[in-house]
């Protein structure tokens, strides 16, 4: 009785351990396949997922890659994790690759976003930066003082809130401050019936404007603003599209903190008159004036977490001096680097920086690299990284590999760098979909 006791514990004990091991190796294999990949057209990437798992492989699209060098079957591959995995992209487009251990449990399901190789025009130089909204969007709501003394505030009581974006008011569309004041003006206290998009979703409500006290004209007791203006730097020209990304990062609302929806927009050559340098706790800035006796560089027509973008004017031309193949994040490694900056006039220069860090984050966004200002000239004069540079290329062993976003407060030498790859995945996004548009009309 005592052998049997001994022998179940035993039993027990193996199959307990089976089952950590078996979950731990789930879990790092779920952990090391990255739930989205950019790659380029027509190149062969190696990744070494290093697990014992033996998974099959099953594509919604079978046409834009090939695994191990095999097309990817209606049935799906049956491949080994521990050993490498190659991905031969075909052609543009995208691929979402669901994975199943041993061919029957659910892993993990990844998506391919295969990009054009080219190679793009880096940039470097200030740009002035003019937006103008789709829409008017809320800054801030107030009372209105009244003539018997009382306050009242006519759009918090309607439900508007800081961060709303309004686009129609009795069904006539608001492009400016202007129509808006002209509706609250000719309401002589009717109702005024607001359409507003607020966290991607639109609503209505009714507010009834009231005469103040001080102008004797009707309010709803709203700030608001319509459009912006600043000085940033041009990442890449592509002088196939005439396309262009800048930034790094999507303008946001000062007040708010939220992206402004573009209508309409355009980029104005600039000279930088002054630097003034960062210090630890205080950023820096490049103080610029904007062109506005010259044509427009060209337009813009979308502003997002990853940059702003638009079309160079068919009249202007860019040098294609500096013209890099593309270096995606799998190709960005720790170490040296440069950066091209315009601090000066309108002179662009390239100063040296080290890379700290590289993230690898499946998602989008302005941070992908820790960097730091090696180069002394750059120290000297702007004390690192400072307001305006956003935008500024990075170059690494001949590549375009991203742009500076933003810089670290507390050490300006320091900052954050997104991957170049996903301002093109957007800027594509963007001319796919305006193409489609184009196509439907």
């Amino acid at each position: 009785m005592h052998y049997l006791k001994s022998n179940k514990k035993k039993l027990f004990v193996l199959l307990f351990v089976c089952f950590c091991v078996i979950t731990l190796s789930y879990l790092q294999t779920f952990s090391v396949i990255p739930e989205r990949l950019i790659l380029l057209e027509g190149e062969e990437y190696i990744y070494n997922f290093k697990s014992l798992y033996f998974v099959n492989i099953k594509a919604d699209n079978c046409d834009v890659l090939k695994l191990n060098n095999n097309s990817i079957k209606a049935s799906g591959n049956y491949l080994e994790l521990i050993s490498p995995l190659a991905f031969k992209t075909q052609k543009k487009g995208t691929v979402k690759l669901n994975f199943k251990a041993f061919g029957v449990i659910p892993l993990k399901t990844m998506q391919v976003d295969i990009i054009p190789s080219k190679k793009l025009v880096a940039c470097g130089n200030t740009v002035g930066v003019k937006i103008k909204m789709d829409g008017i969007m809320v800054i801030g709501v107030s009372d209105v003082d009244t003539e018997n003394g009382i306050k009242k505030a006519p759009a918090k009581d309607g439900g508007l809130k800081a961060g709303d974006i309004i686009y129609e008011i009795n069904n006539k569309k608001m492009t400016d401050i202007k129509d808006m004041i002209r509706q609250i003006d000719d309401s002589k206290g009717g109702k005024l019936e607001i359409k507003y998009k607020r966290n991607n979703n639109f609503y209505t409500t009714v507010v009834y404007p009231i005469i103040g006290v001080n102008d004797k004209r009707y309010h709803i007791g709203l700030w608001v603003r319509d459009s912006t203006a600043g000085i940033g730097t041009l990442t890449f020209y592509d002088p196939e599209t005439g396309s262009f990304g800048a930034l790094g990062h999507g303008i946001t609302d000062i007040d708010t903190g939220l992206l402004m929806p573009v209508s309409s927009g355009e980029v104005l050559e600039s000279n930088i008159i002054a630097v003034k340098k960062g210090e630890q706790g205080t950023p820096g800035e490049l103080k610029g004036i904007f062109l506005e006796n010259k044509p427009p560089m060209g337009n813009i027509y979308k502003n997002d977490e990853c940059g702003i973008y638009g079309k160079v004017c068919e009249d202007y031309r860019i040098s294609k001096k500096r013209l890099y193949p593309i270096g995606i994040r799998g190709q960005v490694k720790v170490g040296p680097a440069t950066i091209l900056s315009n601090i000066e006039g309108n002179k662009i220069d390239e100063f040296s920086i080290y890379i700290e860090k590289v993230a690898r984050q499946s998602f989008s966004g302005p941070k992908g690299m820790v960097i730091r200002v090696t180069d002394k000239r750059l120290l000297t004069s702007t004390g690192g990284i400072v307001q305006g540079m956003s935008g500024s290329p990075i170059i690494q062993n001949g590549k375009l590999i991203g742009a500076v976003t933003h810089v670290l407060v507390n050490d300006p030498t320091r900052g954050y760098g997104i991957f170049i790859e996903w301002m093109l995945k957007n800027m594509n996004e963007k001319t796919a979909s305006n193409s489609q548009m184009a196509e439907a009309g």
